[in-house]
């Protein structure tokens, strides 16, 4: 779907367009080698956008961008017109165990976090591993789940998904937003902290935000990444021109290709999608953040019971990692621990998980199968992994470094 930037909106944003669209089309008409560019080819408009208070965008729709759903991977069936969602109170869960399996939709073409291996059958990453720690909860196994690979559009689109009852949880590089909350849409807590940058190539010298002046800037269209982007640079008025793509599998190919000078997205995103262009070692991410970006599980709103589930597998892995209970030293503690805090974690005593419809035993079913949020953590993105994410702000409070991750008290 063609859709111009919001700051296309005034009058001066239609004369430009207008514009370039009679010069595009004499171009066309006339033959020029410009109609003879390299694939990829999903451009859809670019815009240039100007430090003028009157072009402030107003909301986009809310989507981050995916990739198309693999050949392999588990596809949903299409998506019939999404009805207002009305489920019982606890309904959800009880769905789930007489099911058997948990439904978790997932990105499936972003290495390190959501990623489908079509030659091996295999699912990988961090939020795959928070699916599982669901699973694990659940049912002790942590290998009862099916993954849905999701979209931002079309139909396995991520968020009709959910309010459809297609996926029981989506855990999928997923920005907390309030007109998201505010759609018949429930967040957990905040599993990866993240932020909004850009890549540029190492040989154009760019070192700064205000170094993109002038420069082209790759982004997915109908994104909070665009809506970022031009809250944040109209703001300090910078000028630039925004590329804007429908499709992220063929963004990073055109930055690659040469199509703009920089891509903007998560930082997390970034790093992970480095790794696919043709020569990663000539890209640096930028140290600048225009926004902060809170990603963490989604699921149907009005559904306390499965709410909880959700927020205090999460908090499981973080308090787990609080503690120091991890994959490790878990069967060792489960026996010998004389802490309280470490009991109650591992559902010795308390009775906690009954009150959630588990077992009491969940929170050591997560910790022995999947991990606590370090072992999650540094299995797919840590210093050993070819991504080697420095953690941030995402470590456990407690523990120094200035992180902020941190549970409630299972008390």
């Amino acid at each position: 779907m063609i859709r111009p930037s919001p700051l296309a909106r005034s009058p001066l944003w239609l004369l430009r367009l207008s514009a370039a669209a009679l010069i595009g089309a004499l171009l066309a008409g006339c033959s020029l080698p410009f109609a003879q560019q390299p694939t990829p080819q999903s451009v859809i408009v670019i815009v240039t956008a100007t430090p003028d208070p009157r072009a402030l965008p107003t909301a986009l729709p809310d989507a981050t961008a995916a990739p198309e759903t693999p050949a392999a991977a588990v596809t949903p069936e299409p998506l019939a017109d999404t009805p207002e969602p009305t489920p019982a109170a606890g309904g959800l869960l009880e769905r789930v165990k007489a099911r058997g399996t948990l439904i978790c939709g997932v990105n499936a073409d972003l290495p390190g976090f959501g990623f489908y291996d079509s030659v091996r059958g295999r699912w990988s990453g961090f939020d795959v591993d928070f699916c599982r720690a669901v699973a694990a909860a659940i049912f002790g196994d942590a290998s009862a789940v099916e993954f849905v690979a999701l979209n931002t559009s079309g139909q396995n689109e991520r968020f009709d998904a959910v309010r459809s009852g297609k996926v029981d949880v989506l855990f999928r590089n997923t920005t907390w937003t309030l007109g998201r909350d505010a759609s018949q849409l429930a967040f957990g807590p905040t599993t990866f902290h993240d932020g909004q940058t850009f890549m540029v190539r190492s040989a154009d010298k760019i070192t700064t935000v205000e170094g993109l002046a002038g420069k082209k800037i790759c982004v997915a269209s109908g994104t909070t990444s665009e809506q970022n982007l031009s809250d944040d640079l109209v703001s300090r008025g910078i000028v630039f021109d925004a590329v804007l793509y429908d499709d992220e599998n063929k963004l990073y190919p055109a930055y690659d290709a040469g199509l703009c000078d920089a891509v903007t997205s998560d930082s997390s995103q970034l790093v992970s999608k480095r790794q696919t262009l043709a020569n990663p070692e000539d890209h640096i991410i930028l140290g600048d953040r225009i926004s902060r970006e809170p990603l963490g599980p989604v699921f149907i709103e009005g559904d306390e019971q499965w709410r909880d589930v959700v927020t205090w597998v999460v908090f499981a892995t973080m308090y787990a990692e609080e503690l120091r209970v991890d994959q490790s030293n878990v069967e060792q503690l489960n026996a010998s621990s004389a802490d309280p805090r470490v009991q109650r974690l591992l559902g010795l005593e308390g009775g906690f998980g009954e009150k959630l419809g588990l077992g009491n035993d969940f929170g050591y079913q997560i910790i022995s199968l999947v991990g606590n949020y370090a072992d999650i953590y540094n299995r797919n993105l840590g210093p050993t992994t070819p991504f080697a994410l420095d953690r941030g702000p995402n470590k456990a409070w407690n523990l120094g470094a200035g992180g902020v991750l941190a549970s409630s008290p299972f008390r």
